[in-house]
């Protein structure tokens, strides 16, 4: 979700303003009495907080992240209740808590393929799909339309001691209804998968109804929450949509993803606490642990309040009602 974006953007313009310090020291000498390596120190501190450094040895990450899973799973066994999303939300590569959401739920449903299909994923390492390639070992198809984004990506995972032997999929593009299920195919990504993420800051709805060549245990899309709980509502389908930064006319509605989610053969569990990802299950997997969730309950938190008063100014704008 590109408008979500603004803290990475920051430490990373931290990295860089790091980096360039290490560089002038190098040529030049210390201007301010700092040594030469406190620099780069702080460049590697900066990348460690933010989770890109392709080196850092996360073994202690897939430990914890396991460990966590076995008790989920004791706890289904058991017939005793999950902890709510909320709870479990947890960060390592995703923009918020999705990272620790989508154990909660792959803990519930099980794992087949070890297979992960996120479109539009920017750079590939902060996404849903990145600590499942990165600390899980698992493969994936990260695609999207930034070419810079996609090669910074490559060069993450290439370099990566997890990931240099068998790195994702990076795929550039720009994803239309009329080719998404090409570019799935042809990267031989078609047929099951385990975890699908949506997040096109856009026509999301239309881009899922056309995708048809696969279908995953787990389905993450992004949605409009200034709708509401119940309203179906979505931007009218165009090849070249574009977020306009800072807008709230984009994608579609919670009620809308919902109706198509069902259509699919998926039923809705639950959201992240701010409101713009929205998590659905194969109907047939996680019951009773994984029961269907009331939208209502996704619209508690401040900040969906605020998209609901930040639609007023663009509710005139074309809609689809679906």
């Amino acid at each position: 979700m590109s408008r979500m974006r603004r803290t990475r953007d920051s430490v990373e313009r931290l990295v860089s303003a790091a980096r360039s310090r290490a560089a002038s020291t190098a040529e030049n000498g210390p201007t301010d009495g700092t040594p030469d390596g406190v620099a780069r120190v702080e460049a590697l501190v900066v990348e460690q907080m933010l989770g890109t450094h392709p080196r850092r040895h996360r073994g202690l990450d897939k430990a914890a992240q396991l460990q966590l899973s076995l008790t989920y799973r004791e706890l289904i066994a058991a017939g005793r209740p999950l902890p709510s999303f909320e709870d479990a939300e947890m960060r390592f590569y995703s923009q918020n808590g999705e990272d620790g959401i989508v154990q909660l739920l792959l803990a519930a449903v099980g794992t087949e393929t070890r297979r992960t299909v996120e479109i539009c994923a920017g750079d590939g390492v902060e996404c849903n799909s990145a600590n499942l390639i990165v600390t899980h070992g698992w493969t994936g198809l990260l695609v999207d339309g930034g070419d810079e984004l996609v090669t910074r990506g490559r060069r993450f995972y290439e370099d990566g001691a997890e990931t240099w032997y068998w790195p994702p999929v990076l795929l550039q593009s720009w994803v239309t209804r009329d080719n998404i299920n090409k570019l799935v195919q042809d990267a031989g990504f078609d047929g099951d998968v385990d975890v699908l993420t949506i997040d096109l800051d856009g026509v999301d709805y239309w881009i899922w109804e056309a995708l048809d060549c696969l279908r995953s245990r787990i389905v993450i899309v992004e949605y409009n929450a200034g709708w509401g709980p119940e309203e179906a509502m979505t931007v009218p389908y165009s090849d070249s949509f574009a977020w306009e930064k800072g807008s709230q006319y984009f994608g579609a509605s919670l009620g809308a993803m919902i109706k198509l989610a069902e259509h699919k053969g998926y039923r809705f569990v639950g959201t992240n606490s701010y409101g713009f990802n929205a998590f659905f299950v194969r109907e047939d997997l996680g019951l009773p642990a994984l029961p269907t969730a009331d939208p209502r309950d996704s619209f508690r938190h401040p900040a969906t309040a605020r998209s609901m008063e930040r639609l007023d100014a663009v509710r005139d704008r074309e809609w689809v009602r679906v």
